[in-house]
C-alpha cells in the first residue's frame, strides 16, 4: 500500500470511526436541542414567534410563554449544562 493510500485510510479512520475528532461545541449543541424541542412540540404554537393555524403570531399563546404543560426548549439560556452533557454522552 501506497503511502497517498495509507494516508486516505487514515483520514477516513479520524472522520468516521473516532468520535471526538470532530466535536461539536456546546453552542452548536444548544442549537440542536433548541430545534430538536421545536420540532417535537405537539402543537403549532411552541414559541412567541411561530404563527398559529389562523395566521396570528403565536405571542402569549405559546406553549413557551404559558405556565404548566409542555415547555419547548427556545433559548441557548435554556438549555442547562446537564442537558449539553446528556446530549455528548448519548452522541
Amino acid at each position: 500500500m501506497t503511502f497517498a493510500k495509507k494516508l486516505v485510510v487514515a483520514v477516513l479512520f479520524c472522520v468516521f470511526c473516532v468520535p471526538n475528532a470532530f466535536a461539536l461545541t456546546d453552542s452548536q449543541i444548544k442549537q440542536r436541542l433548541i430545534s430538536e424541542s421545536i420540532k417535537n412540540y405537539s402543537g403549532n404554537c411552541p414559541c412567541p414567534y411561530n404563527t398559529a393555524r389562523n395566521g396570528s403570531s403565536c405571542g402569549r399563546r405559546s406553549a413557551y410563554s404559558r405556565d404548566g404543560g409542555e415547555t419547548p426548549v427556545m433559548l441557548s439560556s435554556d438549555v442547562s449544562t446537564s442537558m449539553v452533557r446528556q446530549y455528548r454522552k448519548n452522541h
